[in-house]
């Protein structure tokens, strides 16, 4: 046989011991008792030590049943732990992933808000103008005036440019007479001067 490790040792008092209960114990008192039994001189002493003997083994026994019981026990509550262990690693991925869907709709409502908000700012800008249809009445009605300031302006151009005309005859004809009246001052001073010079010769 190989060399036994101190692992192999406490493993094997741990598993004759089991939680620690005296089953060591019992059992070197079962080899002496099992000693004795072979060293009794008279029956009833061996049959007395022969029945402690069956008491030790059946405590250590049902000692070692608890602890494979324990055991077991143990097993399925590290598969329970494992099995927990992997839900709660789910419940987080899941709640990682919750919170993250979360953040993508928090930021959508924040981008719907915003977009409300110039909504509402645009609809009070817009109630302040008039509608549509008030405005092509408006529109209508400055066209309507514009024309009629464009006739306006047609008549005033024609009276002007016949007021223009009108001023160019009156000059034209203030200058003739203008001229007419030198012509017949000149023609006076003529005629005087002639009658000065007649009378000047008759004189003589």
């Amino acid at each position: 046989m190989g060399a036994v490790t101190d692992d192999e040792v406490i493993r094997k008092r741990l598993l004759i011991d089991g939680d620690g209960a005296g089953d060591d114990r019992r059992i070197n008192l079962l080899v002496k008792s099992f000693i004795k039994w072979c060293n009794s001189g008279s029956q009833e002493e061996g049959y007395s030590q022969y029945q402690r003997m069956l008491s030790t083994l059946s405590q250590c026994e049902f000692s070692m049943g608890k602890t494979l019981l324990v055991y077991d026990m143990n097993l399925r509550e590290m598969e329970n732990y494992e099995k927990i262990y992997k839900d709660i690693e789910n419940s987080i991925a899941a709640a990682h992933e919750k919170i993250s869907e979360c953040k993508k709709q928090i930021l959508q409502a924040k981008r719907i808000r915003k977009n409300r908000q110039e909504y509402d700012a645009l609809a009070k800008v817009i109630q302040h103008h008039p509608d549509r249809h008030e405005t092509l009445k408006q529109l209508e009605a400055l066209g309507k005036e514009l024309q009629n300031l464009s006739h306006i302006k047609e008549n005033v151009e024609d009276k002007l440019e016949l007021r223009r005309k009108q001023f160019h005859v009156l000059l034209s004809t203030i200058h003739e007479l203008q001229q007419t009246l030198e012509n017949d001052e000149k023609l006076s001073e003529a005629e005087e001067s002639q009658e000065t010079q007649m009378e000047a010769e008759a004189k003589q």
